[in-house]
């Protein structure tokens, strides 16, 4: 009659107080409670009405109290929730109804899901970059510390007063240490590269100097040597001519005293003469 309440069964009873606890719930407790009408009878989603029936019979079978000696009230409870199950799977308008919640309740989890890891990838991201922005920190007080010529102890020390994790602080101290030690060597060995440089330039300036002097040397004599071998043939020129000179000049000075004699005589025979 109406204005009465639907008489139900204690099949659809249980079935339809199942759907309506179902629909009721909060996206929070979907994702396992939802899956249990399925899961609870071993089938899945799309099986059959016969797969149903068979799945059902096989686990009331298992989950019976009679079959459960010891563990009557875990068989027990186990049990009705395969009843409950079957009872709407069972019936084609509850399992039909059932899906959809299932569907909406399901939908509305996992967009629940996806804005709680939006929102914690969202923390986790902002934690990361404190935590990478206060390791930067420390790092740079470490290196700043470490130019001042501080040693590996001081720059732990140091890191813990500024409230720096322990072991945190001794992996800065080793890391900016082990930095500052590989860039003295690198400096060291730059500065004797460069040493090394300027005295092979220098040696090789001095080479240089050396053979363009020994080169002005044999340069300078080899002049001197051509202006001496063109000097040779004026030299024997000039030679011949004194001596032809001295030739011409000796009979003129060799005869000047026999003339002088021979005057003397004809001027002394002129005499005898007289």
């Amino acid at each position: 009659m109406p204005g009465q309440p639907l008489a139900l069964g204690p099949r659809h009873d249980s079935g339809v107080f199942r759907m309506l606890r179902w629909a009721a719930m909060i996206p929070g407790e979907v994702e396992q409670a939802m899956t249990t009408l399925y899961d609870t009878l071993g089938v899945h989603a799309h099986a059959t009405d016969d797969e149903i029936k068979r799945a059902y019979r096989k686990a009331a079978m298992k989950w019976h109290p009679d079959r459960n000696s010891g563990a009557e009230e875990v068989a027990r409870a186990t049990f009705q929730e395969i009843k409950d199950a079957y009872a709407i799977l069972s019936d084609a308008a509850q399992r039909k109804v059932y899906d959809a919640v299932y569907a909406e309740q399901m939908r509305g989890w996992e967009a629940q899901r996806a804005r709680q890891q939006q929102a914690q990838a969202q923390r986790e991201a902002a934690a990361r970059a404190a935590d990478e922005a206060a390791y930067a920190e420390m790092v740079s007080v470490a290196i700043r510390f470490a130019d001042e010529g501080h040693n590996r102890d001081v720059l732990f020390g140091v890191l813990l007063g500024r409230q720096c994790d322990p072991k945190r602080a001794a992996q800065i101290a080793d890391s900016v240490a082990a930095l500052q030690a590989s860039r003295r060597e690198a400096a060291k060995a730059a500065s004797a590269d460069m040493a090394a440089a300027a005295s092979e330039a220098s040696h090789a300036s001095d080479t240089d100097q050396a053979a363009e002097t020994t080169a002005s040397v044999h340069t300078g004599d080899a002049v001197g040597k051509d202006a001496a071998a063109r000097d040779i043939p004026g030299k024997r020129a000039g030679h011949t001519s004194h001596a032809s000179n001295a030739k011409r000049e000796e009979p003129a000075t060799d005869a000047h005293p026999a003339g002088a004699l021979g005057g003397l005589w004809f001027q002394f025979l002129n005499g005898l003469r007289f």
